[in-house]
């Protein structure tokens, strides 16, 4: 009831601000706001835009995999007020999950990632907001509203973007303030009570000079998970996230220009629902104790996440004649806690359950970073850039275990310091050749505040990462390049185990060789979109979380070598005007490369792998095991279809799909903590007048319903945790 309370209060708050904002851009001067692709002619396929080297530029021209995701694509993802992971499949080769809840995801790219849930976790996928990284899991889950476009970037990334990228980043790029009147809203309702309301207003304050942009995202869904131990209905899975942000853009002259940003998120909901014994034993099938909408909880307090997050930025750059100076200050927080009855259920079951689990994390953090780089700006073969940048961040972590006191406080902190450069090259008319290098000081710092022995530890890497390209346009429609790029992800420090009275574990850095070659094409006078890559990489003392196991232990350890090869491809098809199509695949194979690694197992699961016993206790032996959630195949697939309505109205149809294939969940084999093939799909059907400028939709999301496991809890029982259920609903929109 309080949940609900809170959301409508908060839901007339956002709905009051947006009004006002609403009724004073519809009071400025009408403009119509221009589009932020390339134009294209009747039937042709639009410009992709991307920002992989730091700059504009064509995704044709640039020798770089990559997938974008369009403001329409996003709103499509995000239209059943999911969270961040909901991105898992959207582009080939990107997988996204989290244990717990709306925070603290977790990203893959090509297999590489970490399935460490601690709130200290460091990950090779970085996520950056506006240029600025979002380096701790909890900011990580930013809610992403009012954006231009999601750029995945598959590969090392890190001459550019920074150590803690050699699988690749996530590049979220917000809508700019423009001096052109722009107003947006949007409002839907749909099934298990689930609400979203977002907008964003924009406009000129002072004509050519000082422009503003605010917008707002409300997200909230009601209780729908019973408890079975307590009878009560519907008494768990609700939430509020409500997220906002802030621009000023200044430009007193047409060189110069300081872009002021804020963001602010409030969540107030639910962490991940663990449900005891429901996969196996001896497959990966969901059994009989499993049902979507009861769980059976003695404990974890109604499962409650509540965080607060803010942001802010400020970007100024200067253009001289020749270069353009630029320069990114930020600084964020994030503040909340996560807890879970992490057993999935009770001492009565479902299942052998041998002793409850209650355990609280809570996060306190603060970062900052600071980006300077100069960048060529003229015309001629030479392209150049050079920069620094600053992070730091200092954050508490508490751990409670409700079974047993006391609560234990650790701090991290994290200074790094890089230099970089790039210079790019047109060697001929058709031939282009790019190189870059960065060096990075990366130190971190750990002891426990409180609640245990200080326990201090201390890990630091200075490291050149690096990368070389050759990118030839071998006709007027079809380009080839060729990458070698090495980048590193720096040694991490875990303390959570501190709390379970175990030392903390150390993990060094990690360096990755990444080889690629790939093609970019536009066919049938720009109707067809074809572009493709090849990879293959090997990690040197690849980093690895061994999660759970019997021990109930977060363990960092290094791999002597991981190696992955694979082949993506992303198409577009513009078939008629009013049809386009989109598809993506991609196969990606893993395989760690150590005769002697083992990691603790199971309670209660079936190991395939060989074990031996170390201390007493059996290990499995992962030599040739995958990447623990990289799946071998992923993919997704789109479809818009529209039929035109006199001069100004259309009824159309959007629906997209995703699909990943089978998927080891640990760093161990066993017959159930692996899932099969999964697939999700959305639809879109609605009517759009004038020009766009409004329109009235049905959706769904998972429509056909599919239960597919996307995580599991391996250290007690066979637990898992599931997607979310199909949500259908009805939108409204309008933009102006």
């Amino acid at each position: 009831m309080s949940l609900r309370l809170h959301a409508f209060r908060t839901l007339y708050s956002c709905s009051t601000a947006l009004a006002a904002a609403v009724a004073f851009g519809v009071a400025a001067p009408a403009a119509a706001q221009d589009s932020d692709t390339a134009e294209a002619s009747e039937g042709q396929l639009a410009t992709i835009i991307v920002t992989a080297n730091r700059r504009e530029e064509n995704l044709q021209d640039v020798p770089v995999s990559a997938d974008i995701l369009d403001a329409e694509r996003v709103g499509a993802i995000f239209s059943g007020s999911a969270d961040i992971t909901a991105l898992a499949g959207t582009a080939p080769g990107l997988n996204v999950e989290s244990s717990n809840g709306r925070v603290a995801p977790r990203f893959y790219i090509r297999g590489l990632g970490n399935t460490d849930f601690d709130l200290a976790a460091s990950q090779p996928v970085s996520v950056l907001l506006d240029d600025v990284v979002l380096e701790n899991v909890t900011l990580k889950s930013f809610p992403i509203f009012d954006v231009e476009r999601v750029e995945v970037l598959r590969g090392p990334q890190g001459t550019l973007f920074g150590r803690n990228t050699p699988a690749g980043i996530v590049k979220i790029e917000s809508v700019k303030p423009s001096h052109d009147t722009s107003v947006v809203a949007g409002l839907s309702f749909a099934s298990l009570d689930t609400m979203a309301l977002n907008g964003a207003v924009g406009g000129s304050i002072v004509q050519d000079v000082l422009a503003f942009r605010a917008s707002a995202q409300f997200q909230s869904r009601g209780d729908w998970i019973d408890n079975g131990f307590t009878g009560q209905d519907n008494a768990l899975g609700g939430f509020t996230d409500i997220a906002m942000r802030g621009q000023l853009l200044f430009t007193p002259s047409e060189r110069a220009s300081v872009l002021a940003a804020v963001n602010f998120r409030d969540l107030d909901g639910s962490s991940t629902f663990f449900r005891a014994n429901v996969v196996g034993p001896g497959n990966n099938e969901l059994n009989d104790n499993y049902d979507r909408n009861t769980v059976f909880y003695d404990a974890g307090g109604g499962n409650v996440a509540e965080y607060q997050q803010f942001g802010a930025t400020l970007t100024a750059a200067y253009e001289f004649d020749g270069a353009t100076l630029t320069s990114i200050t930020s600084h964020w927080t994030s503040e909340g806690s996560s807890r879970g009855d992490v057993d999935g259920g009770n001492l009565a079951g479902p299942g052998f359950i041998p002793f409850p689990s209650d355990t609280q994390d809570s996060l306190d953090l603060e970062q900052t970073t600071q980006e300077v780089r100069l960048a060529s700006n003229g015309g001629g073969p030479l392209t150049w850039q050079v920069g620094g940048f600053y992070f730091e961040s200092d954050f508490d972590v508490t751990t409670v275990g409700f079974t047993f006191p006391p609560p234990v406080t650790v701090n991290h902190t994290n200074e790094a310091w890089a230099l970089f450069g790039q210079v790019g090259y047109q060697l001929t008319d058709t031939l282009r050749a790019t190189g870059g290098i960065r060096y990075t000081d990366d130190q971190k710092d750990f002891f426990v505040r409180s609640g245990a022995a200080l326990q201090p530890r201390s890990v630091q890497d200075d490291q050149f990462d690096w990368d070389v390209s050759l990118f030839a346009d071998l006709t007027p429609d079809l380009s080839v390049y060729g990458k070698i790029a090495n980048s590193f992800r720096g040694p991490t420090i875990q303390g959570r185990d501190v709390a379970f009275f175990n030392p903390p574990s150390v993990a060094q850095s990690e360096n990755i060789t990444s080889y690629e070659v790939g093609y970019k094409t536009e066919l049938a006078d720009r109707r067809v979109r074809l572009n493709g890559a090849f990879y293959y990489y090997t990690v040197e003392d690849p980093q690895f979380t061994a999660v759970g196991g019997a021990g109930n232990l977060v363990q960092l350890i290094n791999a002597n070598k991981g190696e992955g090869y694979g082949v993506e491809f992303d198409g577009a098809f513009q078939i008629t005007p009013a049809f386009l199509v989109t598809l993506g695949v991609a196969y990606n194979n893993t395989e760690i490369k150590d005769a002697n690694l083992a990691v603790g197992v199971c309670a209660q699961c079936t190991v395939t792998d060989p074990t031996r016993l170390i201390g007493g206790s059996p290990r499995a032996l992962i030599d040739g095991n995958p990447f623990p959630n990289a799946p071998e195949w992923s993919g997704d697939f789109t479809a818009r279809y529209a039929i035109p309505v006199g001069s100004a109205g259309e009824f159309f149809m959007f629906t997209d799909w995703v699909f990943l294939g089978d998927t080891n969940f640990l760093l161990y084999e066993s017959r159930e903590f692996n899932a099969k093939s999964r697939i999700e799909g959305g639809l879109k059907v609605g009517y759009s007048g004038d020009d766009g400028q409004w329109e009235l939709a049905a959706f769904a999301r998972n429509i056909t319903n599919e239960d597919n496991i996307q995580g599991v809890i391996d250290f007690n029982n066979n637990t898992a945790f599931v997607n979310d259920p199909r949500v259908i609903g009805v939108s409204f929109g309008v933009k102006y």
